[in-house]
């Protein structure tokens, strides 16, 4: 029998430290953990500073689509949580996509080495502790990194999250919503950052004045401030992350010869210093996958699993349209097979709407060193089930690879709050090698589609080449003013369609507040 059929520990044989000489209270939360279908294993039970290993710590597999939460201080292991449920998704036919913020996550493709301290933690928790690479596919945002470049088109990333990136009030966001319906009813096509300076350029211009009074609620003052921020923005070096080949989320749901599911791996640290870009790019991955994928109700396994790291930064200075949006999206691609799992440093990070809807809880040691921690550790206790332990002592004193567990049942219900040492993940505990980086990604079937940008003719070829008015198109024409007014984001009518949730409109209006556009492929 392997490691993980272990028996439930109301039937596991009686030893010393084992659980089923544990206080009535220990035994309740191990029985909590004895699941019969297929689940991943976290860990083994600790109580009273001792490590149970036969009562194990596990999180059933099809409860991986109601999202969750990885939280915890800096150093207390996160990153190696990540990789070990990682690793336990794919081995079950189930895709991942990481995003790799500090760049030690490439390791996920290499055997792990061996050592006394993996070891000995195996031998802690009852792990057969195997060496393991899994099939990785690595990918670079815009092409900074080693990786396969991720790039997205302006049209497809929509007006929402470029405001976001472009940190735009509520009235830009709007005023730049109705300019990317200006493009769309003209037959401007926004491929990259280019395009649209030409477009807002065009719309400012004397030749466009009259164009812009038709366009309503866009002044020419507001025009300029997105033009002048457009500007800055590519100045900065930006532009190579908008562009063609257009990057296909659904590269992200392939499983690899073998059944297992293949780990995609986003490569941040180049960059690290553009932390409204990358989380606004991430936000755009999930938007696109929930624009494509059928409704699957609930499955066996997810279709995959999706970390979404440094949370905070998605979610600072959000306006209320903005996060509405993100609740929605996350509130629906559970029904698409889609899980996410948000990585930050306290649960105080995500939004109270959000984090209604993570139902799978790994929060590792917080810190209480000054009045801030104090407040944070007790918001953050607040946030759990009743528990069989003092959290917030427990909470303090967690050491690196422990954490405090509670997940969904397999009937939906939430597990009981247990304290875990966690095991070791099986695969390489760092980054690979530069060089067997690079081969990996030449050598893969994408790097033909991606690797090279591709710059055909779009907006602003179309007007710098004809720099009389675009003509409006016979489809143009058929549109009604009131489908002008539904593009604007955030208005009223976009607010009450999209409480319509469950039906086919109400999850077009969730799309279009985050302004997102399918594809043609």
């Amino acid at each position: 029998m392997s490691d993980r059929e272990t028996m439930p520990p109301a039937t596991a044989p009686e030893a010393p430290g084992s659980a089923s000489a544990l206080p009535r209270e220990a035994l309740e939360i191990a029985s909590g953990y004895a699941f019969t279908g297929p689940a991943l294993d976290l860990g083994a039970l600790m109580w009273a500073e001792n490590c149970l290993p036969d009562a194990q710590i596990r999180i059933p597999l099809p409860m991986l689509n109601r999202h969750g939460l990885v939280a915890g201080a800096t150093g207390t292991g996160k990153t190696k949580t990540l990789q070990l449920i990682a690793e336990q998704l794919s081995a079950q036919g189930v895709p991942v996509f990481l995003a790799d913020i500090k760049g030690d996550l490439s390791g996920i493709s290499a055997a792990g080495q061996p050592n006394d301290k993996v070891q000995g933690r195996a031998a802690e928790v009852h792990q057969e502790w195997t060496p393991t690479g899994f099939p990785a596919e690595f990918l670079a945002l815009g092409g900074y990194g080693h990786g396969i470049p991720v790039r997205a088109t302006i049209t497809s990333f929509g007006p929402v999250l470029l405001s976001k990136v472009l940190q735009l009030n509520q009235t830009q966001e709007q005023s730049l919503g109705l300019i990317f319906h200006y493009a769309d009813t003209k037959g401007l096509e926004l491929v990259d950052l280019k395009d649209l300076r030409a477009v807002v350029a065009f719309l400012t211009s004397d030749e466009g004045k009259a164009e812009l009074k038709n366009i309503g609620g866009l002044s020419t003052a507001t025009a300029g401030v997105i033009l002048r921020s457009l500007t800055a923005f590519e100045a900065q070096g930006m532009a190579d992350f908008f562009g063609e080949p257009e990057f296909d989320t659904s590269e992200l749901l392939r499983t690899a010869p073998d059944g297992r599911g293949v780990v995609s791996v986003l490569e941040l640290p180049a960059v690290q210093d553009k932390p409204q870009l990358f989380s606004t790019f991430l936000m755009w991955l999930l938007a696109d996958l929930f624009h494509d994928l059928p409704e699957v109700g609930d499955a066996d396994k997810p279709k995959l699993v999706f970390f979404f790291d440094e949370a905070h930064l998605l979610f600072d200075d959000a306006s209320k349209a903005f996060l509405d949006s993100i609740t929605q999206t996350v509130r629906l691609i559970r029904s698409k097979g889609v899980g996410v799992f948000f990585v930050t440093q306290t649960p105080k990070d995500v939004p109270s709407d959000v984090l209604a809807q993570l139902g799978n809880r790994v929060q590792h040691a917080l810190r209480a060193f000054t009045p801030d921690d104090q407040k944070a550790l007790k918001a953050t206790v607040k946030t759990f089930p009743d528990s069989a332990y003092d959290l917030e002592e427990l909470l303090t004193g967690l050491g690196t690879g422990e954490a405090v567990v509670t997940v969904l049942s397999e009937k939906g219900a939430p597990t009981p709050v247990a304290a875990t040492r966690l095991r070791a993940p099986e695969s390489l505990m760092g980054p690979v090698e530069d060089t067997a980086l690079d081969q990996a990604v030449k050598s893969s079937q994408l790097y033909g589609r991606y690797a090279q940008a591709v710059d055909r003719e779009s907006a602003y070829e179309k007007l710098t080449a004809a720099p009389a008015k675009p003509q409006e198109t016979p489809k143009a024409k058929a549109k009604e003013e009131p489908s002008m007014v539904q593009q604007v984001v955030g208005s009223g009518m976009f607010k009450s369609l999209a409480r319509s949730v469950g039906t086919q409109i109400g999850r077009e209006i969730t799309r279009s507040l985050f302004g997102t556009a399918r594809r043609r492929r």
